[in-house]
């Protein structure tokens, strides 16, 4: 039995959780489907097939006491990898292999395996995340109508979330390397995943929260459940999300 807590953070009923969060805890499985989902999102690259060789060089041959490769008018070497503005040895190839697939079978379980792991405290802790109460999170679908961060942030104060919010926003860090100039300069920490029935007005109001989720029942992968490919994300479901994940388990 699951205790369901209304806005004020009141527990209002119990209810019987949806026979998917008995799926046994398979980190090997969550692994490879959050390969699989985040290699599907890379773009192939490939360099172009006349970089390095757009130069008027050409061989001038052996007998001048130097190495044989191609040469410009003023007799420095071009077009060889170890030349200044040379081709290079090994670009990247659009047809490498970026996709690691997974049978659909084994998806559908690590996608159950994911969500039981919410209901899992031990591993919830793990992932680091704060919190006071028993997982799983489950509101009354009075959250969804909710339409302002500041409602949003108040009812995560009553239930004791708004501690984990805190951690993934003082958790804002400069990405180390290259990464940093590549629209990618901040390494970000996930706090709070809400899972909601349909498309709502609470969407739009907690998704600017600092490592906050939210996402419909239909849409719900292995990207959310388990970001980094680790399950036991702290998850806020409501009444109507669990109503219809019966539908989709």
């Amino acid at each position: 039995m699951a205790k369901i807590y209304n806005l004020e953070g009141e527990i209002i009923k119990e209810i019987e959780l949806p026979e998917v969060f008995n799926t046994e805890y398979r980190p090997d499985l969550i692994r490879r489907a959050f390969i699989s989902a985040f290699t599907a999102k890379l773009q192939p690259k490939g360099a172009d097939v006349l970089a390095g060789l757009r130069t008027s060089a050409k061989n001038i041959g052996k007998g001048h006491g130097m190495a044989r490769v191609d040469r410009v008018p003023q007799g420095w070497a071009a077009r060889v990898p170890q030349a200044v503005g040379g081709r290079r040895a090994h670009p990247p190839k659009v047809d490498k292999i970026l996709w690691e697939r997974v049978n659909k079978k084994e998806r559908l379980l690590a996608i159950k395996s994911a969500i039981a792991a919410t209901a899992n405290i031990d591993l919830v802790k793990e992932r680091g995340h704060i919190f006071d109460g028993e997982v799983p999170l489950i509101i009354e679908d009075g959250f969804e109508e909710l339409s302002k961060t500041k409602e949003v942030y108040e009812v995560f104060k009553k239930l004791g979330l708004d501690k984990d919010v805190l951690r993934a926003k003082e958790g804002k860090r400069v990405r180390a390397g290259k990464g940093k100039m590549r629209g990618r300069r901040y390494r970000k920490k996930k706090s709070i995943l809400i899972v909601v029935k349909d498309k709502c007005p609470a969407i739009l109001a907690s998704r600017n929260l600092p490592g906050v989720d939210v996402v419909t029942v239909k849409d719900l992968g292995i990207i959310h459940l388990a970001p980094g490919g680790v399950g036991g994300r702290l998850t806020l479901w409501t009444e109507g999300a669990l109503e219809k994940l019966k539908e989709r388990f």
